[in-house]
């Protein structure tokens, strides 16, 4: 009897049938000791969290009036370290890129620079026209 079901399962496996009833309520008994393993765990954090927030509440009153300043002075020396960093690389990569396009090396977004400066030579050679048509109108009617 025991040979009939291996050959059944082996037949169910082969014709891409589901496996044996067994095989998911195993998977559902591993995912249930899983899922409860971790809901023990995250329980233990929690009241570890608050037995210690219990226990540094008072030493965080008393302290306060130098930590409170202590601590703004080191997120702000912080953001200044990390601000100042940013810029600088940000500078270092304009000078680059300033460097690569003097010296014709053609780098990311030339084309476009080149495209914005003849476009506004062209709006200024427009605007410098139009300003002399308007001069030369005015001194006519005068």
């Amino acid at each position: 009897m025991a040979e009939q079901q291996q050959q059944r399962a082996r037949g169910a496996r082969e014709a891409g049938e589901e496996a044996a009833p067994s095989h998911g309520a195993a998977k559902a008994v591993g995912a249930a000791t899983a899922g409860g393993s971790m809901l023990l765990l995250s329980g233990l954090i929690l009241a570890g969290t608050v037995v210690g927030l219990t226990l540094a509440t008072p030493l965080l009153v008393i302290f306060s009036p130098v930590l409170l300043p202590a601590a703004a002075a080191a997120v702000l020396i912080a953001v200044g370290f990390v601000s100042a960093g940013g810029l600088a690389l940000t500078a270092l990569s304009v000078l680059s890129w300033i460097y690569r396009y003097a010296a014709g090396k053609h780098p990311p977004g030339a084309e476009q620079l080149e495209q914005a400066r003849l476009r506004l030579a062209g709006k200024a050679h427009d605007v410098k026209e139009r300003l002399e048509h308007r001069v030369e109108h005015a001194q006519h009617h005068s």
